[in-house]
């Protein structure tokens, strides 16, 4: 009768063919690698070849596998391999009269659904002796329920999946007499055959073993009597799963596997009065008390060997325990250590840096205060010497007290303050009955004084009407006393700063030919010609009847007469003037003429008439003037511009804002006499208008 396996949860076991070669090694490694993952049980099994009889009765085979006192002997090198891994391992041996017929027939009858085989699962004594190769027969033969692996030299050789899956509830439809328990021994069957005798080992980690015993003649003897594991408590054996909290290293006891065949009575064994041969029975009696005696002999070497291999696992398991502790130990001391040690390095990197960044700082304060230092001693020369030139020179200027400005700006009060120049503050205020607009150099600006003494030299000695009048100075504290001008500069008035009323376009040319009288003035200017250098409307100033004066000539230059044309120009360090209105070729070679100021006015010109910012004015007024909407780039606060005259007067201006200084047109000889022009049209009209 088959012998049945199950488990708890329902799962199959893996089978091995093993065998005394190096093939069975190795496919048992590769099964517990790859099958035994999901599947924690293992079934071992080795076919012995049996003895066979022919027609003539001779004895044919006479065992030409393994001798029964060697055959458990293929199981010992795999017995410390799965202990080592903790698998449940199950050792049967098979005895046939062909290799692949046993394992076909223990396939069929176990409903084995996973076999490994090696590549050659034959003993060298028996390889000559089969006609056809294991793997291959079993690959063709095993039923469609069944996975076969071939496994050569450790890795899958080939492999035959199973057609369709096992039916588990195909093992219930068995009748009960034909599963056994894998702890009881076997009825005898009617059959005086020795069909086959299988040795197996509990499904544990260090097994034991169970004989399958023949069953002899019509005597229908029973041995449901003996039972070994159940009747002696002494004679079970038993262990937890590898699952269990005890795990691998549960400790074994050897006093509960001593067994001995003394201890197994087999007085209860009843034969009837009817057997044919009790001779044959006692002498088959005997033989199985011999190989149970070996078998149990075995049993208990085997369990020795496990206890002491399993004391030896513990305390290996120990030592690794505490060599990993001490290890972590180690490690943690050490990366302590390294981190004390690079702390220690961020102070110092830290200290160091700290040092070097203070030492650099200490020297930028050096640095600064010398230069603070002689920066001060220079504006005190220069202020010194300026005053000392105005002391010695014959300048006409009338000079003023600190104290008279103080009162005539309430101690420099903000709500006199009417603007803001670049090198100081304007204040409104009243001296000698006139009013007055005072300009405040800042002290620490060493320009300013050169402003001073540059504003003080040429407007001292200058009359014009275009031209803005000094009436004094206070040269001690840097004071400018300048003509009070009503309507302040033509900048405010162009974008109506204080909600002013637009300028009509009549003053308006008016205004552009009052600038270029006063810039032709400066230009013919005796011995020298002066440059500007910083013509804009917020230096541009208007009275209360919109009659303009040029102011802050304090960036104005001396050229020489043979200079002052528009082919040579006179070299300047540095160039100066306001972005948007400060010559281009002037600024990138510091060659200055007097048609450096030609650009200004030129830019100054087109603001008059769109009362528009100054940046990129002269591209837009090129690109209205092609696209034919050039109104619309006109100040729209102003009514009735006349388009023709504008429209000429804006390709004049354009004409001055050359980048070319050999471009531009001459200021006396051809600007002046069209802005008076466009001058005479405006007062024309607007004489008409006021009649």
């Amino acid at each position: 009768m088959p012998l049945s396996f199950s488990s708890d949860d329902g799962s199959h076991p893996t089978i091995v063919a093993v065998d005394k070669d190096k093939h069975s090694a190795s496919a048992v490694k590769w099964a517990v690698d790859h099958l035994v993952i999901s599947n924690p049980t293992l079934v071992l099994v080795h076919v012995r070849i049996k003895n066979s009889t022919n027609q003539n009765g001779v004895v044919q085979g006479s065992n030409r596998g393994l001798s029964d006192q060697d055959t458990p002997k293929v199981f010992t090198p795999f017995r410390a391999y799965s202990a080592r891994k903790g698998i449940a391992v199950k050792e049967v041996v098979i005895e046939d009269i062909e290799v692949s017929k046993g394992l076909l027939d223990y396939i069929n009858n176990h409903r084995v659904t996973n076999i490994v085989l090696g590549a050659s699962s034959r003993s060298a004594l028996s390889r000559k002796f089969w006609s056809h190769d294991v793997p291959t027969i079993i690959n063709k033969s095993a039923p469609d329920f069944c996975t076969v692996y071939v496994i050569s030299k450790g890795k899958q050789q080939s492999v035959r999946p199973a057609a369709k899956p096992f039916a588990s509830s195909l093992s219930a439809t068995l009748p009960s007499s034909q599963a056994w328990s894998a702890a009881r021994l076997s009825n005898y069957s009617e059959s005086s055959d020795v069909s086959r005798s299988v040795y197996t080992r509990p499904e544990q980690n260090i097994v034991g073993s169970e004989m399958m015993k023949p069953k002899i003649g019509p005597s229908n003897a029973s041995m449901d009597n003996l039972d070994v594991h159940n009747r002696d408590p002494r004679n079970s054996y038993s262990r937890s799963s590898p699952s269990d909290d005890r795990g691998l290293f549960a400790p074994l006891s050897h006093g509960s596997v001593d067994i001995t065949a003394q201890n197994l009575d087999f007085t209860q064994v009843s034969v009837k009065e009817n057997c044919s041969s009790s001779s044959s029975w006692e002498a088959e009696m005997n033989r199985l008390k011999l190989e149970l005696r070996q078998t149990l002999n075995m049993y208990n070497t085997a369990c020795k060997e496990a206890v002491s291999a399993n004391q030896t696992a513990k305390e290996l398991h120990q030592w690794k325990m505490e060599e990993a502790s001490r290890f972590k130990q180690a490690r943690i001391s050490e990366e302590a250590a390294l981190a004390i040690a690079e702390m220690e390095k961020a102070k110092g990197r830290a200290a160091i840096e700290a040092a070097q960044k203070a030492q650099k700082l200490a020297e930028i304060e050096a640095k600064r205060r010398k230069y603070a230092e002689l920066k001060a001693k220079r504006v005190t020369e220069e202020k010194n010497l300026a005053l000392n030139d105005l002391s010695r020179s014959d300048l006409c200027y009338r000079k003023y007290t600190i104290e008279e400005i103080e009162a005539a700006t309430k101690n420099f009060s903000n709500s006199e303050k009417i603007g803001e120049g670049g090198y100081g503050p304007v204040y409104k205020g009243k001296l000698d009955h006139t009013p007055v607009a005072i300009k405040v150099l800042r002290s620490d600006a060493a320009q300013g004084m050169k402003q001073f003494k540059q504003e003080v030299q040429v407007l001292g000695l200058m009359r014009h009407p275009n031209m803005v009048l000094l009436l004094g100075a206070c040269p001690e504290y840097g004071c400018l006393v300048y003509e009070f001008m009503n309507n302040g500069s033509l900048e405010d008035r162009l974008f109506r700063k204080g909600n002013t009323p637009p300028i009509p376009w009549e003053i308006r040319f008016k205004i552009a030919a009052e600038i270029a009288t006063g810039l032709l003035f400066l230009h013919q200017a005796k011995p020298e010609p002066l440059v500007h250098r910083d013509l804009k409307p917020a230096n541009i100033l208007l009275d209360s009847n919109y009659s303009c004066k040029i102011s802050d000539v304090g960036l104005a230059r001396l050229v020489p007469p043979s200079v002052a044309d528009c082919v040579t120009q006179y070299h300047m360090t540095s160039a100066a003037g306001t972005f948007c209105y400060i010559d281009p070729e002037y600024q990138q070679t510091g060659k200055l003429g007097t048609k450096s100021d030609i650009y200004s006015l030129g830019v100054m010109l087109l603001q008059i008439i769109t009362a528009r910012p100054p940046m990129g004015l002269t591209h837009h007024v090129e690109r209205a003037i092609e696209n034919g909407t050039f109104a619309d780039i006109l100040d729209p606060t102003v009514p009735n511009w006349p388009m023709e005259e504008t429209l000429n007067y804006a390709k004049l201006s354009l004409k001055c804002a050359e980048l070319r200084k050999k471009d531009r047109p001459d200021l006396g000889s051809v600007i002046l006499p069209e802005l008076n022009k466009l001058k005479e049209l405006g007062m024309s009209s607007k004489r008409t208008t006021d009649s």
